[in-house]
């Protein structure tokens, strides 16, 4: 039985709510299965009353119970346990044994009301209880126990709702956090996947470019070079041409290849708009864009490299930095590219930092850097923030 501070959403009921349920109308009906048994056999005054009695409590619960109006809303279960203690005040007022009843409305009290108000109701019940039960003693008969009965049945039952509470919250916690790592790990997954792909596609993009696609300029270059050589009136020099423009029509397919495998980050735009798109789509801190020098077209695995790089380092400054701004910087200059990725979150220890997982650690961006001839560099401290920077010198083509 939980009791909230605001009235609970309808919630399936767990193989526990529903034996726990079970129980309090076992315990209900019996006591006054009970209290109705003693009346008669005991031949009471006023037996024929007290099993009346029982009789209309048991139909005022059963009501409540079967009532789907009681569960769902606070001013219809209000309604419901009035009505039941009205039946069960007129129980008490013909029989001693009405006590026994004040246990199972603790709880019920607790369960259908808002915390503070199903303690005074708690309170008002085992008031009522001890009000009973000395109507009925006789003045040699009052005991401490009939005080402390009800006031420990009542704490008793508030201790053990609040107990539930707290076992409730924590597996709702615990359920959240599986379903949470549930869907983590099916991200991974399909994080790893995809980056799987895209490394790829990566891979036979540089593969093309720098060896079909420099093969057949080579080639291209060095026909043009032998149809100087020869003379104008060279018999060879027509097949010369005709395998010049087919050298041509391949190096202009294999590059149609290697932008058909950029990554989709470079498809619609350059590494400039790439990066400024990742800084706005960045969740966590606030992350700005700059722009240095006079933009360039770089070589796609340039551009491939950089863009990996910054979405590796920004991808650090969201899990680990707990950072509040970050900035990336691409400069241009004349023979060479940088770009830089600033946070001003916890830091760390370089010397120290763990590799990463998935490939995206610190040790995968510097050999991205490395490959391309760059240099790349980390300057971080406990609390200053981290500093990412990678230097590619520019290829004679793009400088």
């Amino acid at each position: 039985m939980a009791a909230t501070s605001e009235p609970p959403a309808p919630r399936p009921l767990t193989p526990v709510s529903r034996v726990l349920r079970l129980c309090l109308h076992a315990l209900l009906f019996g006591l006054l299965a009970l209290a109705a048994g003693r009346a008669v056999t005991d031949s009471a005054p006023y037996a024929g009353a007290v099993v009346a009695a029982c009789a209309v409590l048991a139909a005022v619960y059963a009501a409540g119970v079967l009532a789907p109006s009681v569960h769902r809303s606070p001013r219809a279960a209000a309604v419901w346990l009035a009505a039941l203690g009205a039946a069960w005040a007129g129980l008490l007022a013909i029989s001693p044994d009405g006590v026994w009843i004040a246990f199972p409305l603790y709880f019920l009290e607790l369960h259908l009301l808002r915390l503070r108000w199903g303690i005074a109701a708690v309170a008002v019940t085992a008031c009522a209880a001890i009000g009973g039960f000395l109507a009925h003693a006789q003045d040699s008969a009052v005991s401490p126990g009939a005080f402390l009965g009800p006031l420990l049945g009542g704490a008793v039952a508030v201790a053990t709702v609040l107990g539930y509470q707290a076992l409730y919250r924590e597996s709702e916690r615990r359920r959240e956090l599986i379903e949470e790592l549930i869907a983590t790990r099916a991200e991974l997954a399909a994080a790893e996947r995809d980056a799987g792909i895209l490394a790829e596609r990566e891979r036979l993009a540089r593969e093309i470019h720098d060896t079909l696609a420099q093969g057949l300029s080579s080639i291209q270059l060095l026909l043009r070079a032998a149809e100087r050589s020869l003379p104008q009136d060279a018999p060879a020099l027509e097949h010369i041409g005709r395998a010049r423009e087919a050298a041509q029509e391949n190096l202009a397919e294999a590059r149609r290849f290697v932008r058909a495998l950029t990554p989709p980050d470079l498809e619609h735009g350059s590494l400039a708009a790439a990066l400024e798109r990742l800084c706005t789509a960045a969740p966590g801190p606030r992350v700005r864009f700059c722009l240095s020098g006079a933009p360039r077209v770089l070589p796609t695995p340039y551009e491939v490299a950089l863009l990996r790089i910054a979405q590796s380092a920004l991808a650090n400054v969201v899990r680990h930095a707990r950072a509040d701004r970050a900035e990336i910087t691409l400069t241009f200059m004349d023979a060479s590219v940088t770009l830089d990725v600033v946070d001003d979150g916890t830091g760390f220890e370089p010397t120290s930092a763990p590799s990463g997982e998935g490939g995206f650690g610190l040790p995968a961006m510097r050999s991205r850097a490395e490959t391309l001839g760059g240099l790349f560099t980390v300057e971080s401290s406990p609390g200053q923030g981290t500093a990412v920077a990678v230097t590619l010198p520019l290829p004679l083509e793009a400088s």
